[in-house]
């Protein structure tokens, strides 16, 4: 029908036109009551956030002459992230002359890697500046 005779239609019954698919040929319109229908997009909008998991992204800083036992703890801890669900972000910082040692970080980076076996590495170890850093995250569930 034409929009005069739709808008009409509306106001006789005290609704809203409300184009739904402006887009289409010709478009697609609605009679409603406008204010209901937001309420109600708002209240499914709310919902869906509700819904939403959100992953955080936990950071485990190392240093570049680690000892085991700071290690093992370190691991645990990520183990324990990554149980939650969570991403972990595992940097080292080098500071004055472990610079000239960025190999000596990469492997206690790939060393972190192979002793948590249930977390699967996103980005591999890259040095940027200063910090090295390497992105983990769970094994997806099949």
């Amino acid at each position: 029908m034409s929009s005069r005779e739709a808008l009409r239609l509306a106001e006789e019954q005290n609704l809203d036109l409300v184009k739904i698919a402006p887009q289409a040929v010709p478009p697609v319109c609605k009679i409603l009551d406008y204010g209901k229908y937001r309420f109600e997009q708002q209240k499914r909008e709310k919902e869906a956030k509700r819904n939403q998991k959100v992953i955080e992204i936990k950071e485990i800083r190392l240093s570049l002459n680690i000892d085991t036992n700071d290690f093992n703890t370190k691991v645990n801890q990520a183990a324990k992230f990554l149980k939650a669900g969570h991403k972990i972000k595992v940097s080292i910082r080098l500071r004055g002359r472990e610079m000239a040692h960025a190999d000596l970080g990469l492997e206690v980076e790939k060393r972190f890697a192979e002793a948590l076996p249930d977390a699967v590495v996103d980005k591999q170890p890259k040095l940027e500046g200063r910090s090295m850093q390497m992105f983990m995250s769970p094994k997806p569930n099949k």
